[in-house]
């Protein structure tokens, strides 16, 4: 009986030892599915981030274009407003010269 009994408890502790390599492993396992689930949502996180780097790097630069339109055709106004004021000028001038009442002092 002893033999048996001693055959009973390496049995037990056999099996005892599966169990606890079977449930390491499988703890294991569970803990890299989650970092896996957690590196997807940090990767999903990340690449929101850079869409919305990107939207806002388009709109400055469409802000930026915007902005050197605006300052040429401001310039192209100013350009022909003294356009139009020298043309004032020299009409001005132009009718003094012919203008018979126009006396110089």
């Amino acid at each position: 009986m002893n033999t048996a009994i001693i055959i009973a408890i390496v049995v037990v502790v056999i099996v005892a030892v599966i169990v606890v390599v079977a449930m390491q492993r499988r703890h294991r396992e569970s803990v890299r599915n989650e970092n896996r689930r957690q590196a997807q949502e940090h990767r999903d996180l990340a690449q929101v981030s850079e869409l919305e780097a990107q939207r806002s790097a388009a709109e400055a630069e469409e802000r930026a274009a915007r902005a050197r339109r605006e300052e040429a055709a401001a310039q192209q106004q100013e350009l022909a407003a003294a356009s139009s004021r020298a043309q004032a000028q020299d009409l001005n001038e132009r009718a003094d010269a012919i203008d018979p009442d126009r006396t110089d002092s």
